[in-house]
């Protein structure tokens, strides 16, 4: 599949974030539900006073409800169009956008960039709180409650089980021609100083779904309901168990996307793009 860019066109890196909570997720959908990618390319093509709309491709395709902090996207633009405005469209989609989205950086990119398959990793983090008063509101459109205590320690010995290449199969939900094979560098569980437990994990790509209930599986090994090994056995099954639940969004927050020296970057997308088909 080739990714080159057309004759007269610039690709533009965007740095983004968003509060996903009234978002229906970040892909355009039929039956005008509002999504980050509808508003960011609706407001590009109003600043840059466009005819046409200009797709974006993003790193990493949120759910509805999922929050992002460092997202990446990548738009191909016209050049003329680009040095037209480059220097002033940071501004100009701040005074346009929504309050729930900000475009933080627009740069040109080098070549072989592609947000989606050029990406080395993604790292995102869900919070839950257990304190019996439940969450502080000024957290709630982020944060779960959950109202058992969860040892922590017990959790991140569980999240380590899960770490390497494997089959995610089940804690994915399973997309036509889409492989279920990731790759977890860390997965770490925490408390923080205010008590929010923070689960974090990095990994090449995810599966549709798959962060949400590998959280389920950690909630119930952590609040007593199963054993420090059963997110293990489960993952080896290779089957959905019906006991994992996919937790709700608003907990989730993407927090990193992280790419190879520009010199890589072409290489990087020709091994996704194998290996993957499909990346999430």
């Amino acid at each position: 599949m080739s990714d080159d860019v057309q004759p007269g066109f610039v690709r533009v890196r965007l740095d983004l974030s968003y509060d996903g909570t009234e978002f229906s997720g970040w892909a355009k959908q039929a039956g005008g539900r509002r999504t980050v990618q509808g508003e960011v390319e609706a407001a590009l093509r109003t600043v840059t006073r466009s005819q046409e709309t200009y797709d974006l491709t993003v790193a990493g395709r949120t759910d509805a409800g999922v929050h992002a902090r460092g997202q990446v996207a990548h738009v191909d633009l016209p050049a003329e169009l680009w040095e037209e405005h480059r220097e002033k469209l940071v501004k100009r989609l701040a005074g346009r956008l929504p309050k729930d989205v900000r475009v933080w950086a627009l740069t040109e990119a080098p070549g072989g960039f592609n947000a989606r398959f050029a990406a080395l990793w993604r790292r995102y983090i869900y919070r839950v709180a257990d304190r019996p008063g439940g969450v502080d509101p000024l957290l709630r459109s982020h944060v779960l409650w959950h109202d058992w205590d969860l040892d922590v320690a017990v959790m991140d010995a569980a999240a380590k089980s899960l770490v390497g290449e494997h089959d995610f199969a089940a804690y994915a939900k399973k997309r036509e021609g889409a492989s279920t094979v990731r790759e977890i560098f860390d997965f770490e569980v925490r408390r923080t100083a205010d008590g929010v437990v923070e689960i974090e994990v990095r990994a090449d790509a995810f599966c549709h779904n798959q962060v949400r209930s590998m959280v389920g599986a950690l909630l119930f090994v952590g609040d007593g309901h199963r054993g420090v090994e059963w997110p293990r056995k489960v993952l080896d099954a290779r089957l959905r168990d019906s006991a994992v639940h996919v937790v709700r969004p608003h907990g989730l927050t993407l927090e990193e996307v992280a790419y190879p020296a520009a010199d890589q970057l072409a290489e990087r997308q020709r091994q996704a793009r194998r290996v993957r088909g499909q990346v999430h």
